[in-house]
């Protein structure tokens, strides 16, 4: 509002409606605003915590899924024959092999295709020797009707209804000519190729492809366990082996005759041990850091707002449930005899060196400690925590699900707050608006009749 120099008020009517529409509403939209904000940070604190709770959920199933957290090595003793892996459940020991023969596959061309002649009922069948089929229409791989080429054929045995890349065709050009190539996808002695062409008119076509030349013969991988000839003969499809308990073996060359069998040594792996713990550890770390940040009272003499679960008694429970799993005692072992030490403010510090010393004495200690999540035989600290977090996490009953469906429910009826309390806003603002309009209507009326009052009075003093 503004006053002029003879005194009189005037009003801007939009202005005043506004103020008076704001005061209006002004208490319930603060607290409005505040219960918006404040689900808003629900919602993005739940996302976090499913987050960090998943995280650690998928650390403890891939743990668990080594079937211990004790680590083994299996190694060679000439890598260039092989290379190994061993799980928590390989038994230390060394043991002799010698490489006969790697697992190949089928690998045949086919020359003197090019512009072959084709009938309109030439059909080709490929065969596999572990029984696989299928055929393929070469009067339909003539697509420009000029005969038949080492492409086009190609083509058609690779598109081929039935084929399911069971084998694979390609061309190579050799002095100028294309021929075909064709490889069976899997190795082993079930994997040769053959072709009947039986269906195939007499021809140069039928002739080219009832001479395949052997590039790579189909064979078997046969590994002896001991001596070759004396040992146990070991044969199969596959250069990847698992003769072993917890141990897999892929073996990548073979041997000559009167070769030396070479050794597998599978011992325990201190330093993959150490890996493993240390990977338990950062995840336990990370989890209570995204939980300290959430359930944070915050420090109002340094500006440092409360985390959104600051006062949240579940998180709490968690929290205290994680840390008794931690705690618990497996055979009279804990944690911290195996160098893994809780601190003040939750977190894991790992101590190698105590790690190494103990492992010395009970490296079994360490896996009934830990456990698995396997379901059904969840066991030790891993098992504890995978139970309990599951109360958490269920996609379906878990309590990040149950919150987040309430959090959404309060926002959809925030939502709909808001949309009235702006009804009442706009309603109050027209009423306002209507009602100063008239009385700025009215004051330039009255303004009017003064002027006409004053120009009377004037003239009769005169």
């Amino acid at each position: 509002m503004t006053t002029t120099s003879s005194s009189t008020t005037k009003y801007d009517p939009a202005t005043t409606a506004t103020q008076l529409a704001t005061a209006y509403t002004a208490d319930r939209q603060t607290m409005l605003t505040q219960q918006t904000t404040n689900a808003k940070n629900t919602a993005s604190g739940l996302t976090k915590l499913q987050s960090a709770l998943s995280a650690f959920e998928s650390a403890l199933n891939t743990l668990s899924a080594k079937k211990g957290v004790l680590a083994n090595s299996a190694t060679f003793s000439n890598t260039g024959v092989g290379t190994a892996t061993a799980t928590a459940a390989a038994t230390a020991g060394s043991y002799s092999f010698f490489v006969e023969k790697l697992a190949s596959a089928n690998q045949v061309t086919y020359s003197g295709l090019s512009n072959a002649s084709v009938a309109g009922g030439d059909t080709l069948k490929v065969a596999l020797a572990g029984g696989a089929s299928f055929n393929v229409n070469l009067a339909a791989a003539d697509t420009n009707g000029d005969g038949l080429t080492a492409k086009e054929i190609a083509a058609a045995i690779n598109a081929a209804s039935g084929n399911n890349s069971t084998v694979t065709a390609s061309t190579v050009t050799v002095g100028g000519q294309s021929q075909l190539v064709l490889q069976s996808t899997a190795t082993g002695a079930n994997g040769k190729i053959t072709l009947d062409t039986s269906q195939i008119a007499a021809g140069s076509l039928k002739t080219a492809l009832d001479s395949g030349n052997q590039l790579v013969p189909a064979q078997d991988a046969v590994i002896w366990l001991g001596d070759q000839g004396t040992g146990i003969k070991l044969q199969q499809s596959s250069n990847t082996y698992s003769a072993i308990d917890g141990v897999s073996m892929t073996f990548t060359k073979a041997m000559a005759s009167g070769d030396q069998p070479v050794t597998l040594t599978v011992a325990s792996d201190t330093s993959g041990t150490a890996a493993n713990v240390q990977a338990f550890v950062d995840a336990y770390n990370t989890l209570q850091g995204v939980m300290g940040d959430l359930t944070s009272v915050g420090d109002p003499t340094k500006k440092i707002a409360a985390g959104i679960f600051a006062n949240d008694t579940g998180l709490s429970v968690l929290n205290s449930r994680l840390g008794s799993a931690m705690r618990q005692s497996v055979g009279g072992l804990t944690l911290a005899n195996y160098g893994i030490i809780a601190n003040r403010d939750g977190t894991l510090t790992l101590d190698q060196g105590k790690l190494t010393k103990k492992m010395a004495s009970d490296p079994d200690g360490l896996d009934k400690l830990f456990g698995q999540t396997t379901l059904g035989a969840q066991s030790g600290i891993f098992g504890d925590m995978d139970k309990y977090l599951e109360l958490w996490t269920n996609s379906a009953t878990g309590q990040i699900t149950q919150r987040q469906n309430s959090v959404t429910k309060l926002q959809t009826s925030l939502t709909d707050r808001q949309a009235t309390l702006d009804t009442q806003y706009n309603s109050a603002y027209k009423r306002y608006l209507d009602q100063f309009t008239q009385l700025q209507t009215l004051q330039a009326q009255m303004s009017q009749t003064t002027s006409i009052f004053d120009a009377l009075f004037s003239n009769s003093s005169s």
